[in-house]
């Protein structure tokens, strides 16, 4: 008996691989084996290898069994003992496996491998809930990787991934595979209180991803919450696509409420994906010409055109040619612009 618990703890030291393949040859070797010893019983090697398997993966089904002595006494002494130990040594490093790559993924140590994603560094939990249901009813197929010092994720979801560790390391954005990603959006740590530190920690993060960008020769979208707005000259230094300013903007906003009644609930629509009308980007078609043959194009369809990327001055250039690469935004709800699309 010791020599089989000997055998067995060994066994469970050897990796999965090599364990299956031992089983499999144990399966063949004792299917050829058994058809020896009773080739009436199995005339054909197949039906010796389906009683094996369903000996050891299960009792057997009894359509075949060995009626030698011999025949039984090789299959207790064998399959009995071995196979099926070491079966369940399968079974067994199997869920083992699948449990560890479960609390690897929800610790954040397992590196993404998908493409197209959004890739969301720091915040709030809250912050980021609101985030990643706003990137997700708009993108029905896309996924989200969070980066962040934490050691679980602060987002459930299974289209968000998690990588657990510092962002302004390259191997730690590498992970998250920022080279294959649409945009990297970087918010501010609201656990820091002073704007200028909050700001600075944001700042080294961003340059991280625009020196991997440079370094790999890749084009990735920086967005960058910013909390003072005199420090967006060192963001733009820094060759930062995109900034938000976050206290400030609300400021204004409520500024825009007192002044205008009822402005906030426009602002609340334009930023939001889950309201009525919407914030979309068209693309120049061959037969737009000017911003009026598209604007009138767009209204007809029951779009309206607002702006060619940040510029607002549309009417004032309607006779304008539209060049290639324009980024042209309308308001229109979700269905006017799948028309507009095809």
């Amino acid at each position: 008996m010791w020599i089989i618990q000997r055998l067995f703890t060994r066994m469970m030291k050897i990796s999965l691989w090599k364990i299956t393949l031992i089983v499999m040859s144990v399966i063949l070797l004792s299917s050829l084996i058994i058809k020896t010893l009773e080739p009436e019983t199995f005339p054909r090697y197949l039906d010796a290898v389906w009683w094996t398997m369903t000996t050891v993966v299960t009792v057997g089904y009894g359509d075949y069994s060995p009626s030698s002595d011999l025949g039984r006494i090789f299959t207790m002494v064998l399959l009995y003992t071995v196979g099926i130990g070491a079966m369940g040594i399968i079974i067994g490093k199997i869920f083992d496996s699948l449990a560890l790559y479960k609390k690897m993924k929800e610790e954040g140590k397992l590196a993404y491998k998908g493409k197209a994603h959004y890739i969301l560094i720091g915040s709030s939990k809250d912050k980021l809930n609101n985030v990643v249901e706003e990137i997700l009813n708009s993108n029905k197929n896309c996924d989200i990787v969070i980066v962040d010092h934490s050691n679980e994720s602060p987002v459930k979801h299974d289209r968000v991934h998690f990588v657990s560790g510092n962002p302004a390391e390259e191997e730690v954005l590498v992970q998250a595979n920022i080279l294959e990603s649409k945009s990297v959006a970087v918010f501010t740590d609201d656990r820091i209180e002073l704007p200028e530190y909050a700001d600075g920690k944001t700042l080294l993060i961003a340059s991280r991803v625009e020196h991997i960008s440079k370094q790999y020769g890749k084009n990735i979208y920086t967005i960058a919450e910013i909390m003072k707005e005199k420090h967006i000259a060192l963001f733009e230094h820094a060759n930062i696509d995109e900034f938000i300013l976050s206290n400030e903007s609300v400021s204004k906003l409520m500024a825009q409420a007192a002044i205008f009644p009822g402005s906030s609930k426009l602002f609340k629509q334009l930023l939001s994906n889950m309201e009525g009308e919407n914030l979309y980007e068209v693309k120049k078609k061959p037969h737009w010409d000017t911003y009026k043959q598209a604007a009138m194009e767009l209204f007809d369809l029951g779009a309206t055109l607002i702006s060619d990327g940040h510029a607002l001055d549309i009417a004032r250039k309607h006779n304008e040619p539209i060049p290639d690469g324009a980024k042209m935004f309308v308001i229109c709800d979700e269905e006017t612009f799948k028309k507009i699309s095809s």
